[in-house]
């Protein structure tokens, strides 16, 4: 998972292609919890590109997009947002999942 520095990076990254962006912090249990099962989430669903935003060091950026709770993921088709999974709550490995399925059809 690439990690994305500043506003303009984030931009360049999504702008061609899917791809999917993970918010979050190295702090955040919740976040913690999720990177065991991430690599195989990437592999499933090799057709996005995935990037990392740590919260701490893009808030403007997380304010901007309303991301007030982390982990969260906004999906990316050429630049245009086309899903997002943005709460405070923890995530399970199979509602991730189950969120970028239901990306695929958008992402086609």
């Amino acid at each position: 998972m690439k990690e994305v520095h500043s506003r303009e990076e984030l931009l360049a990254s999504v702008e061609h292609g899917a791809s999917i962006v993970l918010f979050s912090a190295d702090w955040c249990r919740d976040c913690v919890f999720i990177k065991p099962f991430m690599p195989e989430v990437e592999e499933k669903f090799s057709a996005y590109q995935f990037l990392y935003a740590d919260r701490d060091k893009l808030i403007d950026v997380c304010q901007e997009l309303d991301i007030f709770g982390i982990p969260s993921f906004i999906a990316y088709k050429d630049g245009k947002e086309i899903g997002r999974y943005v709460n405070k709550d923890r995530k399970t490995q199979e509602q991730i999942e189950a969120f970028i399925s239901d990306l695929s059809i958008k992402a086609d």
